[in-house]
């Protein structure tokens, strides 16, 4: 990028103040934890229920909140779901607000389904000997089934529409050649097109059993004004930052990311990035101002939750020390105790329903107490429900153990 870097300097303390202010102080509702971080990950579902819970006023109420915000009363007008779960940014699941959902789509799920639809069509071909006619069909009677009976889990799907249960060869000719079932892959891009929808799970809130209804269908957005839209509200939740952390947060092409930036004006600083180096970083226009965090306080987040995930360079908030403990061999963050906007430690939940942890930095007894303290009311919190996250960190299998 041009533009010249100014002579603000933002150290590590005021981007640890900015992380507390922005995503880690304490909120009234779930619409402004969404707010604040964009974006929920939303592979593992109870990160969504856990990511709003740690930072909700009231945590207690969180899971009757969030199931709320995803799923609706169904009664009444402006009953429906005020979160919607779709595939964006790196080919990963996410919960946005419905207001937002257009120009996330736009920006980086359109091209994600496109995507989706030509590896599943070149995987019916090989493995059935089907074509974009045959595909065309079969979505539409799934379409037409959920009109008709409205909410349904995917066996009840496969039932009403028995095409959803031809058999599709995989690996033909290898030694580990098997059959399967066309119909989670059919589902799948019909989600990732937004043409069907998550609905509530035919089990608890931490089940990944969801039932699909047909998808409100979502305003169209130009590409270049929608991630012009992700890239403002990314650098408010998550600036400064580099344009490798919005690379590797988007998903897209450099050359896309500085067109966004540009766009949204971004000014450039002086950023230090916690490894004893000085590298241009962005904000958005005019944000200079320092910011006013609440005191430290404890923070326990859940496994893929999206303030550890936010940016490439982690070194301000994570010393690289404790990377391998922290995530797995993918780049998946597990369970993490925060302090003062700053990673100092993971945790995990045992089989006796108890959380436990382990302080990797030591930043002395009243944060340590803190956290024991925050660590039982998470117990509280999920009443005798056994988490275990989707992806498995070495200090968190530790613990668990």
């Amino acid at each position: 990028m041009s533009a010249e870097v100014s002579g603000v300097r933002i150290g590590v303390e005021e981007r640890r103040a900015r992380l507390r202010a922005r995503q880690l102080a304490a909120v009234d509702d779930v619409a402004e934890v969404v707010e604040g971080l964009v974006a929920l990950h939303a592979t593992d579902p109870a990160t969504v229920f856990l990511s709003v819970a740690a930072r909700l006023c009231r945590p207690s109420g969180a899971i009757a909140a969030v199931e709320e915000a995803l799923y609706g009363s169904g009664s009444g007008p402006g009953s429906g779901p005020a979160l919607v779960r779709m595939m964006a940014m790196r080919r990963t699941m996410f919960v946005v607000s419905r207001e937002s959902a257009p120009d996330v789509f736009a920006a980086a799920g359109r091209d994600i389904a496109a995507r989706e639809r030509t590896k599943l069509l070149e995987h019916l071909a090989r493995g059935g000997g089907w074509d974009a006619a045959w595909l065309a069909e079969v979505e539409a009677e799934v379409e037409a089934a959920l009109d008709r009976h409205g909410e349904s889990g995917g066996a009840r799907l496969s039932a009403l529409v028995p095409r959803l249960r031809e058999q599709v060869v995989v690996g033909r000719g290898k030694p580990y050649e098997t059959t399967q079932n066309v119909a989670s892959r059919v589902i799948r891009v019909m989600a990732a097109e937004y043409r069907i929808e998550r609905r509530r799970p035919a089990g608890s809130w931490t089940s990944g059993q969801f039932r699909w209804a047909r998808a409100e269908p979502l305003p169209e957005r130009p590409v270049g004004p929608a991630r012009e839209a992700v890239v403002r509200a990314w650098l408010r939740a998550y600036g400064p930052g580099t344009e490798a952390d919005l690379k590797w947060w988007t998903g897209w092409t450099l050359t896309e990311v500085r067109k966004a930036l540009k766009a949204v004006g971004a000014e450039t600083v002086r950023l230090d990035d916690g490894a004893g180096h000085i590298l241009p970083g962005h904000i958005l226009p005019g944000d200079t101002e320092p910011a006013e965090p609440p005191p430290p306080g404890p923070v326990l987040l859940p496994g893929l939750d999206p303030t550890p995930m936010g940016w490439q360079d982690r070194d301000w908030f994570l010393p690289r020390s404790h990377r391998a403990e922290l995530f797995d061999g993918t780049g998946n963050v597990g369970p993490t105790v925060w302090w003062g906007g700053e990673v100092i430690g993971g945790w995990a939940q045992r089989a006796d329903g108890s959380v436990v942890w382990r302080q990797l930095t030591d930043r002395g007894a009243e944060a340590a107490g803190a956290v024991d303290r925050a660590a039982a009311e998470l117990v509280g919190l999920l009443g005798g429900v056994r988490i275990t996250p989707r992806f498995r960190t070495p200090l968190e299998r530790e613990l668990s153990a």
